[in-house]
């Protein structure tokens, strides 16, 4: 299975737009969605193009495809207008012999660690930067960056997992980094 990964879209129109059209491009069967979809939040300016009514409409057309975990700016309000859940805090999927455990990052990251068991894999936006950095007892951290906002000079990004590899990628698919997991 082929699954594409994004977050941080922040109500962007714009951004969204590019990464649905990635989604068709890169023919992933499933698209993971680690939070924030919809609201700038209070620390952000506004970003390119903000109309979370658009952005929810491009979500809602393929809610059959679209998982997704709460992110600190998503509230039960969007869920009232989203027509796939948004509101469970992690997600787990198996890879290989590893376990994802997939957040949004405000309550679980490197510093305060949900139950992993050692090869164990945490990923989460949150932050707006992509990262790749192993930790632990043969723990893997990834993160995919911000689709509409991104920090430290990264790039407006989404991360392909596939085949026991993720790699991160800009909004017009070219490839930056590859990790095998």
């Amino acid at each position: 299975m082929k699954w594409m990964i994004a977050s941080d879209i922040h109500g962007s129109s714009y951004y969204c737009g590019q990464l649905m059209e990635a989604l068709q491009r890169e023919q992933a069967d499933r698209l993971l969605l680690l939070g924030d979809l919809l609201y700038h939040g209070p620390r952000n300016d506004l970003p390119r193009a903000y109309a979370p009514r658009e952005v929810l409409a491009m979500l809602n057309e393929r809610k059959d495809r679209v998982f997704c975990v709460r992110g600190n700016c998503d509230t039960e309000v969007d869920q009232m207008v989203l027509d796939f859940p948004i509101l469970a805090d992690y997600c787990i999927l198996p890879v290989g012999e590893r376990l994802i455990y997939a957040t949004h990052g405000h309550h679980f990251h490197l510093d305060s660690l949900p139950p992993l068991q050692p090869g164990d894999i945490l990923l989460h936006g949150h932050t707006h930067v992509p990262a790749w950095e192993a930790f632990g007892e043969g723990n893997l951290y990834l993160n995919p960056g911000s689709v509409s906002i991104p920090k430290a000079e990264s790039a407006h990004s989404y991360m392909i997992l596939q085949d026991n590899s993720a790699v991160w990628k800009s909004l017009d698919g070219a490839a930056y980094h590859t990790e095998r997991l």
